[in-house]
């Protein structure tokens, strides 16, 4: 199984320990996100230390403040790093007034134009702005490789759908009871463009609910979306396996 969206940076137990029960639970690679230039390295890092591990090099919109050329050259120069396979985390979120709307927009804006520069992957996170979220996609990622990561809005499936290029990516809320309206996204979505993450440390599925997530658990949300797609869990791990395979080029 493949965990597409994980922090280890934000994880408390270290990072040879994490991949270690990943490995025992079956994850044959995950990809670490950066948030912000600490995390980013960070991932790095942990994509040098462990060929399981790859990295994403983003700015978080609720780490956007102040963007600027600076801050768009550092991520530039981590990008160039082999061990990175996708752009992102970035968005836009407002839901929590962590950084100016204005802020989040050029940040975004700048990480669409270097996934355009470098070809890789884009990770995206919405919360509270899915209608510029998608038109900002629309106007400007034309091309693109995107990955809605943390899959959150079921009314919208079927326009995220009509892009080619874009793949889904559900976490561990989807399992949870009050969820049904994302169970009945999963069905929808072809093989070849569905992902699974756990974007540990948080959304830990329903079998480990409060407790802290970590990679190893992204088999209890594989397990849940085989169930309502119909599939054994073998299917859906070969269908995952390809579908990233295909996205991130390893």
């Amino acid at each position: 199984m493949i965990d597409s969206h994980t922090h280890l940076a934000f994880c408390e137990p270290p990072d040879a320990e994490l991949v270690a029960a990943a490995s025992e639970a079956g994850v044959t690679r995950m990809l670490t996100v950066g948030t912000n230039g600490v995390t980013c390295r960070a991932a790095l890092q942990a994509a040098e230390d462990f060929p399981q591990v790859y990295a994403a090099i983003g700015r978080h919109p609720n780490e956007a403040t102040g963007f600027d050329d600076a801050d768009l050259a550092e991520l530039k120069a981590l990008a160039a790093h082999p061990r990175c396979v996708a752009i992102g985390e970035t968005g836009l979120d407002y839901f929590r007034d962590h950084a100016p709307h204005p802020d989040q927009q050029r940040a975004f804006a700048a990480q669409i134009e270097l996934a355009h520069e470098t070809g890789k992957p884009l990770v995206i996170h919405t919360r509270a702005a899915e209608g510029d979220t998608l038109a900002a996609l629309r106007e400007r990622a034309g091309g693109l490789r995107v990955i809605l990561h943390c899959f959150s809005m079921p009314a919208r499936i079927a326009e995220c759908l009509e892009q080619d290029d874009w793949w889904i990516s559900f976490a561990g809320n989807v399992t949870y009871p009050s969820a049904a309206d994302l169970r009945a996204a999963v069905v929808r979505v072809p093989p070849e463009r569905l992902l699974v993450e756990t974007d540990a440390p948080f959304l830990s599925p329903q079998p480990v609910r409060g407790k802290p997530n970590q990679p190893a658990n992204v088999v209890h949300t594989a397990s849940a979306l085989a169930n309502e797609r119909g599939v054994s869990y073998e299917e859906l791990e070969s269908e995952v396996e390809a579908s990233s395979a295909t996205l991130f080029g390893w």
